[in-house]
This record gives structure tokens, sequence and C-alpha cells, in this order.
């Protein structure tokens, strides 16, 4: 009975939360336009010097038009999803430590982490979504996938955990700021390695090939999933390599996180 409580107050508080954020959206609609706009005029510019570029070449390294955007895309997803239900792991990082604002989430009967995760839905992240998506329905009547059951699980398992692998990065640099206040540009750092994932790591050198493969493996959140799906190749690595980035780099994030909060000294301005 105590687990049953114990769940029912989560999901309360959950639901407490989105609603508080439909809210705010409601109040704020030209904020979120703007947010929305903005994100998908990013990805926008992004896609036309990607299309400038095919436009005077038949393929990079080897990869067609219509292959790239399916890279791109799929990088596109996890990234939303992430962004989506774990964004204020960024307002750790710059200012809630700093400011000692982290004691309000010691106080509530559910993990400090889950607190934090649920408090702030960030709707925003639809843009990427909605491009992601659109990049896929551009480019798959191009590409021969191979559309079975097998490969539809492993697509939902590749973009399960490729969503850790952001989330987990984010958390274990968002939570050094336990220990030094505040972490935004380590954060930001990592976090902007992502952009390597948009692309195959073929075209960079042996050193950037290196760093977004096995220490930032922001590779495994695209590249390598993607082409697997193209290309075929080894699951084992591909698919795989995603599921053993994504449990690993969420199991040191949640240890990093447990150890910080056991650290943390209300601090303030």
């Amino acid at each position: 009975m105590k687990i049953f409580k114990k769940l029912h107050r989560v999901f309360k508080l959950h639901r407490i939360f989105i609603k508080q954020d439909l809210k705010r959206l409601m109040e704020y609609k030209i904020d979120f336009a703007t947010g929305a706009v903005g994100m998908l005029l990013a990805q926008g510019v992004n896609i036309v010097f990607l299309s400038i570029i095919f436009s005077q070449i038949p393929a990079l390294d080897g990869w067609k038009y219509e292959e790239i955007l399916f890279i791109y895309g799929f990088a596109l997803l996890p990234k939303a999803i992430d962004h989506l239900f774990t964004d204020n792991l960024w307002a750790i990082a710059y200012f809630i430590i700093r400011k000692g604002d982290f004691d309000k989430y010691l106080t509530r009967p559910v993990s400090t982490l889950f607190a934090v995760t649920v408090e702030k839905f960030q709707v925003d992240a639809f843009g990427e979504l909605f491009v992601g998506l659109l990049l896929f329905g551009i480019s798959i009547p191009h590409i021969s996938l191979n559309i079975n059951p097998l490969n539809i699980f492993l697509f939902i398992i590749a973009m399960i955990f490729a969503t850790l692998i952001y989330t987990g990065i984010k958390l274990i640099t968002a939570s050094i700021a336990f220990w030094i206040k505040r972490s935004g540009s380590i954060t930001y750092m990592f976090y902007m390695v992502n952009e390597f994932s948009k692309y195959p790591t073929t075209i960079y050198n042996r050193v950037v090939g290196a760093i977004v493969t096995y220490i930032i493996p922001f590779a495994f959140t695209a590249f390598f999933p993607a082409s697997y799906f193209i290309a075929g190749g080894n699951p084992w690595y591909n698919i795989g390599g995603t599921v053993v980035a994504g449990t690993v780099l969420m199991a040191v994030g949640i240890l990093v996180w447990n150890k910080g909060v056991s650290a943390y000294e209300s601090a303030g301005s």
C-alpha cells in the first residue's frame, strides 16, 4: 500500500507541474511562439546550408543528400525528447544551486531528480520534434529502408537510449554545480558537441571522430543507429552501442547527482 500511495503522490505532482506549464504557455503565447519559430529558423538555416553544399557535390564522403537528411532528422528526435522533459537541468547548472533554491526539492516526497525534471515541461521542443519528423518524411521515400517489426522495435530502442545519452551528459555536467555552484558553461560546452551528431562521423578527422564516438558519444544518438537503418551493418554495434552509452551515462549521471545532493550546502547571493 505504501508503494501505491507513493506512486499516487508522484503522478499527482507530475500532473500539477504539467498543468502549471500549460497555464504558463497560455499566459505567454508570444514567448512560446517566438521560441518555437526561433528553433525552426535555426534548424532551417542549417538545412539550407546543407542543400547549398549538395548543390555542388553529388555525395558527401559517399553519403547522399537524402541520407544526410535522415541522419539529421534522427539526431533531432532524441534531442527534442530530452529537451521536452529534462530541460530544467539547465537551471540547476546555471542558477538554482547558486541561489540556494534547491532547498525546495529536498522537502518534496519524491526523489530530487524526479522533482527537478517534472517541474518544467519545455514545449518549444516541439519545434525540433516537428523538424525531425519533417526530415524523415522528406528523406525516407528516397532511401531503401527495410521496414519490418524487428527494425521498428530497434528504432524505438535507439530513440529511448539516444535520449538517455543526451540526458546523461546533461545530468553529469549539471550535477557539478553541487560542488562549484554554477556549471552552466561546462554543460553547454559538452552538450553542444551534439552538433557533430547530425552528420556522418566519417567526414571528421580521427580526433574529432574519436571524441564524438567514445568520449562524448553523441555519434550514438544519430549517425550509428541511423546508418544501421540506411545501410544495414552490425546492429550489435550500431544499436547496441547506443544502448550501452545511454545506460552508462545515465548510471554515472544518477550516481554523480546523488553524490552532489549529499554534498549540497544551501547557498545564496
